[in-house]
């Protein structure tokens, strides 16, 4: 049986309903009615978009029983001693070793942005129906081989197959859909109502067209490396720009697997491949590329220490720059949630998730009393029984998979360690973990850490890891208070039972998104995602992150029916040019900005008698 709870204000009314009914009739008739009257059901069955069906091989790295080469230290590095040029990819959960690679060096920049410019001139003209065909034809793949992306994910990050397949190819699914189903009509020409001027009115109707900019640029971070690395190629080709990704040196092993696939894609529908480029090199050389002038706009995923010098270098070109930065969000639990199991279970979902290395991770736990103990108790029971490791080399079950490095360990132990010492009370974990079976993989335990409070360190920090915080707040206000008392603004969620008390704390939450009764669900529904304050600005993601990446043109036309009666603008002869009679002019000019914007009619009528004796 599944069962269903529905909320209206403080009526709660539950419905067993027989999974039989469940998945037989109310599954497919919502399938319909999203198909038929939400999902712009005719672009679907295009045969003109009908998509190919690829069959690309995996590497052998990320294949079932691979036995790979394990490095251990010093030479557990991605840096090799004596070649800067040279890129070391390893797998941190297991220390195996994935290759070694050049960076992009200056030149290979150039041409990189060369030949990008020289395939974009064709692809701006390119149809939807063709921009389309290369989405679904994507999609299809993916969808076909989810498992063999996920282990190509989980091999570079170090993440279970499970963080992989919820936040790297299920939001990239939606992405992908999104933009098929609604991407041309956030492109089309936007119609405005033109001048408020009563006269010019009449006469003149206007709009903005969405043109694509160029060559743009994305430099993403290693956290999510399918995710991270697609979602601005698919934003870009769709809008008719060709891209060039700097790929963060962590994962250039499947980040080259990922836009070898895409290129594979774009050559299998006849198109250029040259519009999808990828560029790695350390932070130390990525300058040259943040400040070439070729690109004409750049998304940046990452740390507010990285964005200064992105910011900084693409201003020497005016390049104009989104940022996506860190967050410290928080989760805001009220005392009339029904359910606190299931709280839990999206509150350790929001938290663990990719060992706690997400941008919108939940950072704070901010319950009220009632339900601060309540939560304490059952994440002191949960959270001990995690179990952490590489689900795609183990048969065992796992819960947590690595980090991406180990370079993070040791301040995660001085904020624990400073938390505690102000009066903080450390439950579970709070130090590296050496596994049994791969010593050398870069393991965190997972960390309940309770009675946090804003004087603490790690109460203001970003974490980045597996750490649970739990803050205790005296009120409703109070716990707004706290979760708007640092420097960050990128997400949030609240939870409770009474929806205009959740919408009026929404109000009131300093941050670019928030989730009610629910957890970072606004970055799966393609809403425009980006934060406030220290967490950057611009937005990705929905309408916004497709116009975003296009210039918009203002163009003003005379009405059609003027058009068709052959009648243009023209300069009235008191203003025109050489100026007969200043005076004359001047009364000219009056009464047309009384005709146009009086809203007293009297006035209005004078001021036409004006103009008619001009």
């Amino acid at each position: 049986m599944i069962a269903i709870d529905f909320s209206f204000q403080e009526w709660q009314w539950q419905y067993q309903i027989s999974t039989t009914f469940f998945i037989c009739v109310i599954v497919p008739a919502v399938y319909y009615v999203h198909a038929k009257y939400i999902s712009n059901s005719p672009n679907n069955y295009n045969k003109l978009e009908e998509p190919l069906k690829l069959d690309i091989p995996i590497p052998q790295e990320a294949k079932a029983h691979w036995k790979g080469k394990r490095l251990y230290p010093p030479n557990l590095s991605i840096r090799v001693p004596n070649e800067p040029n040279k890129i070391q990819s390893y797998c941190p959960a297991t220390g195996q070793s994935l290759g070694t690679f050049l960076t992009t060096s200056k030149e290979e920049m150039n041409q990189q942005v060369l030949k990008a410019k020289k395939a974009q001139q064709l692809w701006k003209k390119s149809p939807f129906t063709l921009r389309r065909k290369f989405l679904k034809t994507l999609s299809r793949y993916i969808l076909e081989n989810q498992e063999d992306i996920a282990r190509i994910a989980c091999r570079d990050s170090g993440k279970t197959k499970l963080d992989a397949s919820m936040g790297e190819i299920m939001v990239t699914l939606e992405k992908l859909n999104w933009i098929i189903a609604h991407g041309e009509r956030a492109l089309r020409p936007s119609q405005r109502p033109g001048p408020s001027n009563l006269l010019i009115g009449l006469m003149k109707n206007g709009e903005v067209r969405y043109e694509p900019l160029g060559v743009v640029a994305a430099l993403v971070s290693w956290n999510y490396p399918f995710h991270n690395l697609m979602g601005p190629i698919i934003a870009s080709i769709f809008t008719g720009n060709a891209i060039i990704v700097k790929c963060s040196e962590q994962v250039i092993w499947s980040s080259k697997w990922f836009v070898d696939l895409i290129r594979l894609v774009l050559k299998s529908l006849e198109i250029d491949e040259d519009l999808v480029q990828l560029c790695c090199c350390f932070p130390e050389d990525a300058d040259y590329f943040t400040s070439h002038p070729g690109i004409s706009h750049i998304t940046f995923i990452g740390s507010k220490p990285v964005a200064h010098k992105v910011v900084e270098s693409a201003a020497k070109e005016l390049t104009p720059c989104v940022v996506e930065l860190g967050g410290k969000d928080s989760v805001l639990v009220l005392e009339d949630v029904k359910d606190f199991q299931a709280l839990s279970s999206v509150i350790l979902r929001g938290t663990f998730q990719s060992a706690g290395q997400n941008c919108i991770g939940i950072e704070r736990v901010i319950c009220l009393p009632k339900a601060y103990e309540k939560l304490v108790e059952i994440f002191t029971d949960r959270i001990e029984d995690f179990r952490i490791g590489s689900d795609i080399d183990q048969l065992d079950e796992i819960d947590m998979g690595a980090m991406i490095s180990d370079n993070r360990f040791q301040s995660f132990e001085e904020l624990i360690e400073d938390a505690v010492s102000k009066g903080a009370k450390l439950i579970h974990g709070g130090k590296p973990f050496q596994h049994p079976n791969y010593p050398q993989g870069h393991y965190f335990e997972p960390t309940l850490l309770i009675d946090v409070e804003p004087h603490m360190r790690i109460f203001q920090e970003e974490v980045f890891g597996p750490i649970l915080t739990m803050i205790k707040a005296t009120d409703v206000d109070n716990a707004i208070a706290l979760a708007n008392s640092t420097e960050y603004g990128l997400g949030n969620s609240v939870f409770g039972s009474k929806f205009n008390q959740l919408n009026d704390i929404a109000n009131r939450l300093e941050s670019g998104n928030v989730a009610i009764n629910d957890f970072a669900t606004f970055y799966v529904a393609q809403l425009p995602f980006g934060g406030v304050k220290k967490s950057g600005y611009g937005k990705f993601g929905g309408e916004e992150g497709l116009t975003g990446l296009c210039m918009a043109k203002s163009v003003v036309m005379d009405k059609p029916l003027l058009r068709l009666l052959g009648i243009a603008t023209a300069i009235p002869p008191p203003i025109d040019y050489p100026i007969k009679d200043d005076k004359k002019a001047w009364r000219f000019i009056k009464s047309l900005n009384t005709a146009g914007y009086d809203n007293r009619i009297w006035e209005v009528i004078k001021a036409f008698e004006k103009l008619a004796k001009s």
